[in-house]
């Protein structure tokens, strides 16, 4: 309705605006596709014990720990590891493993560890992945006590 609106309001304007949501869209796609490809191998070549044993409810600290190191070093964008999380609850995981992956998966960053201490320093880059490493667990056990 919007776009009908944009239209009979400026077609020139509304024209631009959806090549410029088409390029988006292209660009976009690939993650996608990404999304659909790692859930669709995880659900597919591990098994839901496996998962629950890693890093299920009754899992604990352990459980916690892998998923936050896995969080840590993984390069996933996070609009994949949404779906990826949402599957791994499906399998079994805990909410306190999945929020650890999450958490430090968007909050820690070890793959780019050099480059960000190549242009902040090492001293900050180190203090902040280790902060943000202890935050994200942090979280992981509210989160844990909370929906827990």
């Amino acid at each position: 309705m919007l776009l009908l609106l944009s239209v009979v309001k400026d077609q020139r304007k509304t024209a631009a605006a959806l090549r410029v949501a088409y390029k988006g869209f292209v660009r976009f796609l690939p993650s996608v596709l990404a999304i659909i490809l790692v859930v669709g191998l995880i659900v597919g070549f591990v098994p839901p014990k496996v998962i629950a044993q890693a890093i299920g409810k009754n899992s604990g600290a352990q459980g916690v720990a892998i998923a936050s190191f896995l969080g840590a070093v993984l390069f996933i964008p996070v609009i994949i590891a949404f779906p990826l999380a949402r599957s791994l609850l499906d399998m079994g995981a805990g909410y306190m493993a999945t929020a650890a992956f999450i958490t430090t998966l968007t909050m820690v960053g070890f793959v780019f560890l050099p480059l960000e201490i190549k242009e902040l320093g090492k001293k900050f880059a180190i203090a902040r992945n280790a902060l943000s490493f202890v935050a994200a667990v942090a979280i992981a056990v509210v989160v844990g006590v909370i929906v827990g």
